[in-house]
């Protein structure tokens, strides 16, 4: 997924937080999701965040001990680059993303984690290769549990 890079102006955020207005809206750019995982830099700083609706448009949050954002304050300019965190659709294996595109609301669970989870199932899934017939009934299994609406299997 191709990064994007703009310059914002940080404004004031809940909770003493600064706020990094985004100026697209991700789901457009980058594909539906309930949720915009990102990492990426301010102003050289490497952060991760997740993009959150603010005001009319997107947005992601610094707060204080957040990499660089004690040199910013409210209305300072930030050039930003950002792309979507971790495996997304088109990097996965052709059978894992057949059957989270057959269940949708599987698939829409498996978008909005965190890379940390969405990682963790397809090392799980890909542990396989000794023992290849297990390949299709981990993908089933991680389906349904996707589908309960679990992060992690137990």
């Amino acid at each position: 997924m191709k990064s994007q890079q703009f310059v914002a102006r940080v404004i004031a955020g809940s909770g003493g937080k600064l706020l990094v207005p985004v100026p697209f809206d991700p789901d457009s750019v980058w594909g539906t999701k309930p949720r915009h995982h990102v990492a990426g830099t301010v102003n050289g700083a490497r952060v991760r965040a997740v993009l959150e609706t603010a005001g009319d448009g997107f947005g992601f949050t610094l707060g204080p001990k957040s990499p660089g954002a004690g040199e910013l304050a409210v209305g300072t300019a930030v050039t930003v680059e950002i792309a979507p965190e971790g495996p997304q659709r088109d990097d996965l294996a052709d059978d894992v993303a057949a059957a989270l595109a057959a269940d949708p609301d599987a698939g829409a669970f498996f978008d909005s984690l965190a890379q940390f989870y969405r990682r963790a199932y397809l090392r799980w899934i890909d542990a396989t290769k000794r023992r290849p017939e297990q390949r299709a009934e981990r993908i089933a299994e991680m389906v349904e549990i996707l589908k309960a609406g679990i992060k992690a299997r137990r």
